[in-house]
């Protein structure tokens, strides 16, 4: 499912126009990219955790040279699956 699939059911089913439901979600997603700028966590009770995560510098092969390579330590995002979810889907 697409953003736009996403906001065309969001409007169907609460009577607001397409632009409506698009910054509806567009606000959603930017209030959590934000959250994890901060560093904090984002909870959505059934459907999971978006969290940060410190990956730490190593050292990689370029695989067409061989040769060796440094790669910089970096903060990640991750999203952590809640129960619920990871049990409808399996179903």
């Amino acid at each position: 499912m697409t953003k736009k699939e996403l906001s065309e059911k969001l409007s169907a089913e609460f009577g607001s126009t397409k632009a409506e439901a698009e910054r509806m979600i567009n606000y959603v997603f930017d209030e959590i990219s934000n959250a994890l700028v901060k560093k904090e966590e984002v909870a959505i009770a059934g459907f999971g955790k978006f969290v940060t995560a410190e990956r730490a510098a190593r050292e990689g092969v370029n695989p067409a040279t061989g040769a060796k390579i440094k790669i910089a330590a970096t903060t990640v995002a991750k999203f952590k699956v809640a129960k619920q979810l990871k049990e409808a889907v399996a179903k």
